[in-house]
């Protein structure tokens, strides 16, 4: 597990508001990696608890890291607990793409934790992310296959799979796929037009019925994020964009590495837990276990839950129990 040793401070800058009160037991900090900022929450008692091993959560569209609040909470006692935005989400950086949006790889998302985690001088990790999150931690897996002890994906199925079963039925039901891929400014400036509406539908959708299970602070964080205004009248709303990016690499670029790294046979090599909603797309059109199984070495196990899609907020204690039970 995680070397209870550590050769340096890291350094703990602080990053925006802290939220002292909700997130009791956490410090909220930011981190230069690879030339862009992530912040992050991670335990407040992080240098005084070395003995106990590290739990990293990993977000989803279109959230930040305060969806795991709840989950945070249960488990921050057995934990030493590392909650990153993912770069364009958040406080994080919001750079604009590139031309062919490398920049928001999941490769490029995988490396960024993993850089925070070097600078907290953490070797090994157990890791745990939902929708877009869970897409970095596959990649992670793979590119970083001793850092990981355990893997947890939260209602997907990989990424390659799901485009590869593209039909009418899958296009209706996850049509964002397709809209946020679009050339910019397209998308943007359209969801633009009205961003919490589309950001609530989101939120709503995908097996969820409305926003009622979302904790008010996480929503005002969503919507706060969602609309972090631009540096210039006219530009494109900041988080808008690098989520656009983040779709647009997942269409390109995540695909290339997918397909190389199935190529090579490359796979996950720790242990996989899998958890999906059964209202959900995944539940209806996939079957996780077996797709993940294809793509891991490990043993793959899981459950599906009577859940939409936002499953750490909608059935928190499932999420808790599933994790204390799995990452040991």
């Amino acid at each position: 597990m995680t070397s209870p040793s550590t050769p340096s401070t890291p350094d703990l800058s602080p990053c925006a508001a802290s939220d002292a009160v909700w997130f009791d037991g956490f410090e909220k900090r930011q981190f230069n990696v690879n030339g862009v900022v992530v912040c992050a929450r991670i335990s407040a008692n992080w240098l005084s608890q070395l003995d106990k091993p590290v739990l990293v959560l990993l977000h989803g569209f279109p959230q930040t890291h305060v969806m795991w609040h709840r989950v945070a909470q249960a488990l921050k006692h057995d934990y030493r607990m590392v909650l990153p935005d993912l770069r364009g989400y958040g406080d994080s950086s919001h750079a604009p793409g590139l031309p062919d949006h490398s920049n928001y790889s999941k490769r490029a998302m995988a490396q960024d934790v993993v850089g925070l985690l070097d600078q907290l001088n953490v070797d090994d990790f157990f890791l745990c992310g939902h929708d877009r999150g869970a897409r970095v931690a596959h990649r992670l897996a793979i590119d970083y296959p001793t850092r990981v002890v355990k893997l947890c994906v939260i209602d997907i199925a990989p990424t390659l799979d799901m485009y590869n079963r593209t039909d009418m039925d899958f296009a209706r039901a996850y049509y964002h796929w397709f809209h946020l891929i679009q050339p910019s400014p397209l998308p943007e400036r359209m969801i633009g037009g009205n961003v919490l509406h589309y950001l609530h539908a989101k939120l709503g959708g995908w097996g969820s019925d409305g926003t009622s299970f979302i904790e008010a602070e996480a929503l005002a964080e969503y919507e706060r994020c969602m609309t972090m205004a631009p540096e210039q009248a006219g530009d494109l709303l900041p988080a808008v964009h690098t989520a656009c990016e983040d779709y647009r690499a997942s269409a390109g670029i995540d695909l290339v590495h997918d397909r190389e790294s199935r190529a090579l046979d490359q796979k996950i090599k720790c242990d996989v837990w899998v958890m999906w909603g059964e209202r959900g797309v995944v539940h209806k059109m996939f079957k996780p276990l077996e797709l993940w199984q294809a793509q891991c070495d490990g043993t793959v196990s899981g459950q599906v839950l009577p859940s939409g899609h936002f499953i750490p907020e909608e059935r928190p204690e499932d999420t808790i129990g599933a994790l204390r039970h799995f990452m040991r």
